[in-house]
């Protein structure tokens, strides 16, 4: 493992020490930009990731399309990169090799077994972060930063009274299985949030959207990482669909007035 990816590794577990905010890419040229626009990581968005190469969300990439995808970021950024690698595949152990190798130095990793749930249970969740961890060390990287994912939230998953409970167990298995932080998208309500960065052994993430808290309000509240999965992809391909719809039906430009220019774009990913 270079010197170089360690460090990488080492960055962005400094970077968890404030609040860190990620706006997702979802391919090479949206990575370069991000990075471009200031953010000191950057984080891969499963969906984005997946729409971009004409697959839905959900493993609609194979492993190894998945991988490819991430070494490309890493090619044309110089800050350390995060993989979602989804549900792990079919093995948890060989997905966090594959995007190791491709440069990833930090992953994220869900507990639902498909979307929507149901989720795994928490010993067998707890198994699948622990196997993420021994392969990250034996494949030289055990600075590996590994998010984990819980459902609860996002889907609803049992009584709406059970969940912050539900959420704090699940926490405590996966810190001891070796997880470094608890991702918990879904989950916005500030007084909720509170609460479980106090309960919580590990620090937590939050998905926003346009109406959720501000990134000063949930740091506020105690919130480590603020991400927006597959927000910016969608507000990307909403201007294609309206660019085109336009063009198409008045022969008019005027939503592509706000694009930029073909220097910048081309700059971001030239080596």
């Amino acid at each position: 493992m270079s010197t170089n990816r360690r460090e990488l590794a080492e960055k962005l577990r400094a970077l968890h020490e404030g609040t860190l905010v990620l706006p997702n890419a979802w391919d090479a040229a949206s990575a370069a930009l991000i990075a471009r626009a200031g953010a000191p990581a950057i984080a891969t968005t499963s969906g984005g990731v997946a729409w971009s190469a004409g697959r839905p969300d959900g493993h609609g990439l194979t492993r190894a399309e998945m991988a490819a995808l991430v070494a490309r970021i890493v090619r044309v950024v110089d800050v350390p990169v995060t993989a979602d690698i989804e549900g792990g595949y079919d093995d948890v152990a060989a997905t966090v090799r594959a995007v190791v190798e491709a440069g990833a130095v930090g992953i994220n990793l869900e507990d639902s077994t498909a979307p929507g749930g149901p989720l795994f249970d928490v010993p067998a969740q707890a198994g699948r972060v622990r196997a993420a961890r021994e392969a990250a060390t034996a494949a030289g990287l055990p600075e590996l930063w590994i998010n984990t994912r819980t459902d609860v939230h996002l889907f609803g998953i049992g009584a709406p009274e059970g969940r912050l409970d539900d959420v704090l167990t699940r926490a405590g298995a996966y810190a001891a299985a070796g997880a470094d932080s608890l991702f918990v998208p879904g989950l916005v309500d500030l007084e909720t949030l509170e609460v479980l960065v106090q309960e919580s052994p590990l620090p937590v993430n939050v998905m926003v959207w346009p109406g959720a808290p501000t990134v000063a309000e949930l740091a506020a509240v105690g919130v480590r990482r603020i991400s927006v999965g597959t927000a910016i992809a969608q507000a990307a391909y909403a201007v294609a669909q309206r660019a085109a719809a336009e063009l198409l039906e008045h022969g008019t430009y005027t939503a592509l007035t706000s694009g930029l220019d073909f220097g910048t774009v081309n700059s971001a990913v030239t080596g």
